[in-house]
């Protein structure tokens, strides 16, 4: 008889085969399920393993391409490294005052990988940025590319609205911008920088040229110019701030700007341009040419407003060329200052004819042909010293050859390519000669200085430069009383200035054109030196087609326009170069014969 089985295996179900029964033990049967657990969870683990290598392999597939696309020029790194990189000197003028220098903005960029909805986003933007185009700015959001610039040098305000638009992929980069507290007032001077703080034009560029702006401020170094034969003891312009110090003198820059507007309004004029010069440092206190533009927004103005007429520009002057011819002929002993030459008609070469705006139609001595600008007298001075020296004497008095200074723009002279006597005789009266301002001011400094020639600069010396002597000191002083008696008996009497007199030359020129020289179309100018009695600073008054009014009856010489602003400015400006007024000034007349006055025979 069986034996009934243990309660505790009731549950196992019996396997019968005929009249046997034979139990499974139940351990066989949860070998199998274990088993089988086992086999999914291998599955499952070699799957989530697969997975993830996938997944590491598609991030390192990813960041190897991110890295060879950030080593280009598009990568956001290398931008920033760039634009962090330019860090500009403090410009200030001669008394400290800051014209230029840098302020810390930021400029708007996008990484287009990550923004989500390229339409939404741009028209979002542009609700806060309206000077954007929507389009383009969409196009950039769809372009997928890391760095794409959207808005350079943001206000405080703009980069708080773009901020809080919370747009992925929206950026910003810390940039320097730079700025002119002075705006237009010494942009000739100053010249401008590009978007990336890279100077373009001016003493920005010559101090990209001349300075490391890749390093920390204060690491620039600049060296003014140096000349062929000409030794000086010009300062750096650098302090020890590392800010550049020019030659400038911000209230005499104001003051002739200011006057110079005025007279452009006034006259009518084209345009306009002036300079103050220490004769004796050739230090340049103050340069205007007008038109002219903001530094701040240069875009804003055309190419005629970035145009310097005073140093990259070259005119035929006129009549103020005469100083030159005349202390030329004195200096070579060629003409003596009592002699006297024939201007009873007009010279007549080839098919040409010299003559004189208001002729005398007499014989002059030298001190009359200079007051009363005689054309004719000049020529013939001109020859008695004849074409070699004449030429010999321009070039050492730098006529002949670029100015040189710190800025950039300088204009070659347009020179006869061939010197005939011809030429020497126009040339003597300012024809057939075309030089920058800033040479005529220039040569001067070195006909009034004593006879040396100083080189100009633009950065402030601390004294007096050594320059090379091409005139007599003699010549110089004879040339100073020639210049007194134009303002006190000649052509510049409204040039002068009571407590502050002035010595200067009249010149007006015919402007040349296709068809010869325009009569109406005139370039006038007055080239003075103050104070007289002790000369200091010379000073160039010019316009470009001035046109008559009623003030001064219908005539638009240099004597009616140049020499009354000339007043205007040394008025202004004296007190604040230190000038010492006097009550009155020893005339020393070198016209032994009767003076003529009645108004003057020239320009």
């Amino acid at each position: 008889m069986a034996r009934k089985p243990k309660a505790h295996a009731a549950s196992h179900t019996p396997l019968v085969l005929g009249h046997d029964i034979i139990s499974k033990p139940q351990t066989i049967r949860v070998d199998g399920v274990r088993a089988a657990g086992l086999e999914a969870s291998r599955r499952r683990i070699n799957f989530t393993t697969i997975v993830v290598a996938g997944l590491f392999f598609i991030v390192g597939v990813r960041l190897i391409e991110l890295a060879v696309r950030g080593s280009g020029d598009d990568s956001r790194i290398a931008a920033a490294s760039i634009n962090q990189a330019i860090h500009r000197p403090d410009i200030v003028d001669r008394n400290g005052e800051v014209m230029a220098t840098d302020i810390v903005t930021a400029s708007l960029f996008v990484d287009a990988r990550y923004v989500i909805d390229p339409q939404e986003a741009a028209h979002e933007l542009v609700g806060v940025l309206p000077d954007l185009n929507e389009a383009d700015v969409e196009k950039k959001f769809a372009s997928g590319r890391p760095f794409i610039w959207l808005k350079r040098d943001l206000t405080p305000r703009q980069q708080y609205a773009v901020h809080n638009l919370g747009i992925p992929g929206l950026e910003f980069q810390r940039e320097q911008k730079r700025v002119y507290p002075n705006g237009a007032a010494a942009s000739m001077i100053l010249g401008m920088v590009d978007i990336d703080n890279k100077g373009t034009a001016g003493m920005e560029r010559y101090i990209d040229r001349t300075g490391d702006l890749l390093n920390k401020p204060g690491d620039l170094t600049a060296t003014p110019v140096s000349m062929e034969g000409e030794s000086g003891n010009a300062s750096s312009g650098i302090r020890d701030s590392g800010a550049v110090m020019l030659s400038i003198d911000v209230r005499v820059q104001y003051v002739l700007r200011d006057e110079l507007e005025k007279g452009v309004e006034e006259f009518h004029a084209k345009a306009a341009g002036g300079m103050v010069m220490d004769m004796y440092t050739g230090e340049v206190l103050g340069m205007v040419s007008l038109p002219d533009f903001d530094p701040n927004n240069p875009n804003l103005s055309d190419d005629n407003a970035h145009f310097n007429r005073m140093t990259l520009g070259v005119y035929e002057m006129g009549s103020v060329m005469k100083t030159f011819t005349f202390a030329a002929a004195l200096d070579s002993g060629a003409v003596k200052i009592n002699n006297s030459f024939d201007a009873t008609h007009a010279l007549k070469v080839s098919r040409f004819t010299i003559s004189d705006f208001h002729a005398e139609r007499r014989w002059l001595t030298v001190p009359e042909i200079y007051m009363y600008s005689s054309n004719i007298g000049s020529a013939r001075m001109a020859l008695a010293m004849g074409r070699q020296e004449h030429q010999l004497y321009l070039r050492k008095m730098g006529l002949l050859s670029r100015p040189r200074s710190e800025l950039p723009e300088e204009g070659d002279p347009l020179v006869p390519a061939n010197w005939t006597d011809l030429s020497t005789m126009t040339i003597a009266f300012g024809h057939g000669l075309s030089v920058a301002p800033i040479q005529v001011v220039q040569a001067t400094c070195a006909v009034l200085n004593g006879g040396f020639r100083i080189q100009p600069t633009f950065l402030r010396r601390s004294g007096p430069a050594l320059g090379e002597r091409i005139l007599s000191a003699q010549t110089s002083n004879e040339m100073r009383e020639l210049m007194r008696l134009v303002v006190t008996n000649g052509t510049g009497k409204k040039a002068d200035v009571p407590g502050y007199p002035v010595m200067g030359k009249t010149g007006t020129a015919e402007k040349a054109g296709k068809g010869g020289y325009a009569k109406k179309k005139l370039l006038t100018s007055f080239l003075s030196a103050f104070p007289a009695n002790d000369p200091r600073y010379v000073l160039l008054v010019m316009f470009d087609e001035p046109n008559p009014t009623p003030t001064t009856y219908g005539y638009a010489t240099a004597g009616w326009n140049a020499a009354p602003v000339t007043s205007k400015v040394v008025q202004r400006i004296a007190p604040l170069l230190g000038v010492r007024p006097v009550d009155q000034m020893m005339e020393n007349p070198l016209i032994e014969a009767k003076l003529v006055t009645n108004g003057g025979a020239g320009d």
